[in-house]
């Protein structure tokens, strides 16, 4: 197999049959030796991480097919922590897109002026260039038209998506007694179609329970049970 690129928490190797193969590491993005799933930089090693995030990502991609979301998933290999899919090109040189329903986080330090803490969101959707030394700026759908990496048709397509695949996730969080906060996604285009890739792993998402933060390990514990 030929790596095409190496990441903190996985690497990419395409295959012969055109698609890809991505490895799951147990690096795991954080600080001074600390788990923080918003950190830019890998911050410790934690043994089976890799697998376990492979596990969430399979669960919610599978779900995410019964329900006719198209996605990159093909297969996966829980004991070679790989999971093999389509080739999609990404927006740009990466871009994320996270919907929130609640103010938390990186959205109440901007705009806390003007809501409190925990308030509800209608499925806000907000998007962000993959840039470390920047911080992964926010950026507006005429930005990204202008810098050429995105299309109306195609914002407006990934907007939809993202808050469809947002509500079958939640629904599927509530029935562990939780509540899905905000959620980061990434969306790549195959065939000149919109489609969600990487992966949805419990580092991605904000749970809360009984008003309470859940801990993204202790997340992946309660929904791999």
């Amino acid at each position: 197999m030929d790596r095409v690129y190496e990441g903190k928490t996985k690497d990419v190797f395409k295959l012969e049959n055109g698609n890809y193969l991505l490895k799951f590491k147990d690096d795991v993005t954080g600080e001074n030796g600390v788990f923080d799933p918003g950190a830019n930089t890998v911050g410790l090693s934690i043994e089976g991480i890799g697998k376990q995030n492979l596990k969430t990502s399979i669960m919610f991609f599978e779900l995410l097919k019964t329900k006719g979301v198209k996605t990159h998933y093909v297969s996966a290999n829980v004991e070679d922590a790989t999971m093999e899919v389509l080739a999609a090109k990404p927006f740009g040189k990466g871009l994320e897109v996270i919907c929130r329903s609640r103010a938390v986080g990186s959205f109440l330090r901007r705009y806390g002026a003007y809501i409190e803490e925990g308030a509800p969101l209608d499925y806000y959707v907000e998007m962000t260039l993959k840039d470390d030394d920047k911080g992964d700026p926010l950026i507006t759908m005429e930005g990204l038209e202008a810098l050429g990496i995105m299309s109306q048709k195609q914002f407006d397509e990934t907007k939809a998506l993202t808050r469809q695949i947002t509500k079958i996730v939640a629904d599927k969080i509530a029935e562990y007694g939780l509540e899905l906060y905000d959620i980061k996604f990434e969306f790549g285009y195959n065939a000149n179609e919109v489609i969600l890739i990487d992966e949805i792993a419990s580092g991605n998402m904000r749970v809360y329970k009984d008003g309470k933060v859940v801990d993204p390990m202790d997340l992946t514990a309660m929904l791999l049970k």
